[in-house]
């Protein structure tokens, strides 16, 4: 089944690839530009990339709380990809690599709903609020990455 939905966004960083995949895979990186709201947690003893890892990422609102398992499903030096089921099947893609002295990153999240109900809401309620938030986390991700030069 294809995705039903397809968010891309891409940012230039002027900070090393090196430094940009550490933002993009470390935890103690990653919750420092995720959307606050947004939690992550290692399901094994530790926190890993590598393929076969497997996290839980969960949104903090207030008397509910939305999961996805997600599956380190591709890595390599340049791309990570998590596979996520919940309330929200599919993958999410991140790839960097060096254009000059700086970094290209895109994201790339694509998805289904199969809740209808679900489905409805997110149409309707958060697909716009999804677009921006990808947007602000690639600028606080551009932010932590080049203060760090």
């Amino acid at each position: 089944m294809a995705p039903s939905h397809c968010f891309q966004q891409a940012i230039t960083i002027h900070a090393s690839v090196a430094l940009v995949e550490h933002c993009v895979t470390d935890l103690a990186s990653m919750e420092q530009w995720l959307n606050p709201w947004l939690r992550c947690r290692p399901l094994e003893n530790h926190w890993s990339t590598q393929v076969g890892a497997r996290s839980q990422f969960s949104l903090r609102l207030p008397g509910w709380q939305p999961g996805l398992t997600s599956t380190v499903v591709e890595r390599s030096p340049n791309t990570i990809v998590w596979k996520f089921d919940g309330f929200f099947s599919g993958q999410d893609r991140w790839q960097w690599w060096a254009r000059g002295d700086s970094t290209e990153l895109i994201n790339r999240f694509e998805f289904t709903i199969p809740n209808a109900l679900v489905e409805f809401g997110f149409n309707h309620l958060a697909s716009g609020w999804t677009r921006a938030d990808m947007t602000a986390q690639l600028q606080r991700l551009k932010k932590l990455a080049e203060t760090q030069t």
